[in-house]
C-alpha cells in the first residue's frame, strides 16, 4: 500500500501537520524536525501529492524560468544552479527560451503565470513598463536588468569592462571598439557607461548585433575598417565569432588586434588563440535569484537588488598594441 503523511508523522515521532509544513513551508519548522522527517519520508518512499497540496496551500510549488536563448552557453549553468536551489526548497523548475523575442517573451510569462508561484527573467528583452505590469500577475525576479522596485540579481559586467579596458590600456591600446548586443540591452548600455570615463581612450562604438557567433563575424569587417587595435565584444560568442572573421581577413590575434570577450562560457577556454574574457558569476546568480524569489513568494515583493562581482580573466587574444 501507499505510504501516507500519517505513516511519515508516526514514524518521525510528530504531528501531521509538522509533517505538511516541512514539505509545504519548511521555513516554518525547526531545522532538525524538518531533515528528521525529510529522512523518514525518504527511507519509507513517501512523495507529497503536489496536486492536492496546492490545493490545500494555493502554493504550485513551480517556478518558470525565462531566458533569451537557451543555445547560448551563457544560461546553462545558470539554469542548472537554479534548479538545484529550488529542489533543494522542494521547489521544480519550468525553462523556456524566447529566442531574444519580446513578443514570445510576454506570451511565455502569461502562460507560466497560472502555472507557477514566481517566474525569473534572465536579461529580459521586454520594455520596463511591459515587465512592470505582468509583475501584477506573478511574483518576478529579473538577472541582468536593472528595473526600479523588482528584486533584482546583478553582475557588475561595468566593473568588468572597466578591468578590460584598463588592461588593453596597459598593453599601449589606445583607440578600443566596444561591440554592443542587442539594441536596448541592459549590458551594453552599462558597459558603454562604464568605459566611457577612462582617459586618453579612443572609443569607437560598433553594433548593435546579434549575440552570436554570426554577428561576430559579421561585425569583423567594421573592425578592421575601424582601424582599431583592440576590441571589447558584449559576449564570448560574438568575440569568438569577431576572430573567425578576422582571421578570414588576414588580421591575426592577438598580433594585429587584441580581442576580449564577455561571460568566460566553455568555449572561450578551448578555441585558439584562448578567449581572454570577463567572468560573469552565473551559478551563483542562479541560486541567488531562486531564493530571491522564494522571499517574495513567501514575504511579498521586494525591492531588494543583489550585485555580484565579475572578474577578468586573460588569457591568449590580448597582447601589446602593434607598434
Amino acid at each position: 500500500m501507499a505510504v501516507t503523511i500519517r505513516d511519515v508523522a508516526k514514524a518521525s515521532g510528530v504531528h501531521v501537520s509538522t509533517v505538511s509544513r516541512a514539505f509545504s513551508a519548511p521555513h516554518l519548522v525547526n531545522p532538525d524536525t524538518r531533515t528528521r522527517v525529510l529522512a523518514v519520508a525518504d527511507d519509507l518512499g513517501y512523495r507529497p501529492n503536489r496536486a492536492a497540496r496546492a490545493l490545500t496551500t494555493g502554493r504550485t510549488h513551480n517556478l518558470g524560468l525565462i531566458v533569451a536563448d537557451i543555445a547560448d552557453p551563457f544560461f546553462p549553468p545558470l539554469i542548472k544552479a537554479a534548479q538545484a536551489q529550488a529542489r533543494a526548497r522542494d521547489y521544480h523548475v519550468f525553462v523556456a527560451d524566447t529566442d531574444e523575442n519580446p513578443q514570445v517573451e510576454e506570451e511565455l510569462i502569461q502562460t507560466l503565470s497560472k502555472q507557477v508561484d514566481g517566474v525569473l527573467l534572465c536579461s529580459p528583452r521586454l520594455s520596463g513598463k511591459t515587465i512592470e505590469r505582468l509583475h501584477e500577475e506573478v511574483p518576478f525576479v529579473v538577472v541582468n536588468r536593472r528595473l526600479r522596485g523588482m528584486p533584482t540579481v546583478l553582475m557588475d559586467v561595468g566593473e568588468g569592462a572597466r578591468l578590460a579596458v584598463q588592461h588593453l590600456t596597459g598593453l599601449g591600446h589606445r583607440r578600443i571598439a566596444l561591440v554592443s548586443g542587442p539594441g536596448g540591452s541592459w549590458i551594453g548600455k552599462r558597459m558603454r557607461e562604464a568605459v566611457a570615463g577612462i582617459g586618453g581612450l579612443d572609443l569607437v562604438l560598433l553594433g548593435p548585433c546579434p549575440p552570436t557567433e554570426e554577428g561576430g563575424q559579421a561585425v569583423a569587417a567594421d573592425v578592421v575598417a575601424s582601424r582599431v587595435t583592440g576590441v571589447l565584444a558584449c559576449n564570448d560568442l560574438v568575440a569568438l565569432g569577431l576572430i573567425e572573421g578576422l582571421y578570414e581577413r588576414g588580421v591575426r590575434v592577438p598580433e594585429d588586434i587584441s580581442v576580449i570577450g564577455v561571460d568566460d562560457i566553455v568555449p572561450a577556454r578551448l578555441n585558439r588563440p584562448r578567449l581572454t574574457t570577463i567572468a560573469m558569476p552565473t551559478a551563483a546568480a542562479g541560486r541567488m535569484a531562486v531564493d530571491l524569489l522564494l522571499q517574495s513568494v513567501d514575504d511579498g515583493d521586494s525591492a531588494t537588488v543583489a550585485t555580484l562581482q565579475t572578474s577578468l580573466v586573460v588569457r591568449d587574444s590580448t597582447g601589446e598594441a602593434p607598434s
